[in-house]
């Protein structure tokens, strides 16, 4: 009886509920909307309640670049490269470092986490976390955030680095000549 009881139930709430719901929803007014279907589907894409499935391959308010060809990025990845790499998600723009110590100091370990606020290249577009970890024996450890000089040195680095990857990939494009012509006047 109870089993019973509790199937209806269940029925009743993941089925008919959200059905009986739907319908209350706000209707549009037959008199203000156009007669013609390509305008009110992109009057609803306007209004970004649709999508269609010719825009998918087009980058419109999103910017899918390749993590290759973002020089704020590869020139994250290039200064911190002597580091082993725990996790790096391009399209949710971080980087976490693995712990790393120095063969001198194994008591000692860092890692590093730089998150990508914009793909600019702005004094503002990164925001680095520096972590260490001090170990007096295996398991007695502690970790703190390391500020210092460390951060604005690194950040520097990165913005350097990418502001000459910038500027090789705009001679690369003024570089580009996409016909060759014959003529001996050129």
């Amino acid at each position: 009886m109870f089993k019973l009881i509790f199937k209806k139930f269940l029925f009743i709430t993941l089925i008919v509920a959200p059905l009986l719901n739907a319908c209350g929803g706000k209707f549009g007014d037959a008199r203000n909307s156009s007669p013609n279907p390509k305008d009110r589907v992109k009057k609803n894409i306007e209004e970004g309640r649709g999508f269609r499935f010719s825009n998918m391959g087009k980058s419109g308010g999103t910017n899918y670049e390749f993590a290759s060809s973002n020089p704020l990025w590869r020139a994250s990845l290039d200064t911190i490269d002597f580091m082993p790499l725990a996790s790096v998600n391009y399209s949710g723009g971080i980087i976490i470092t693995d712990w790393y110590s120095t063969d001198q100091n194994s008591n000692e370990s860092v890692k590093i986490s730089i998150r990508f606020l914009t793909n600019e290249i702005r004094s503002d577009s990164l925001d680095i976390k520096i972590f260490n970890k001090v170990c007096k024996a295996q398991i007695n450890c502690t970790i703190s955030e390391k500020g210092g000089t460390l951060i604005p040195e690194l950040n520097r680095k990165i913005l350097k680095t990418a502001a000459v990857y910038e500027k090789q990939n705009q001679n690369k494009d003024k570089d580009f000549k996409p016909y060759i012509t014959s003529d001996p006047n050129n």
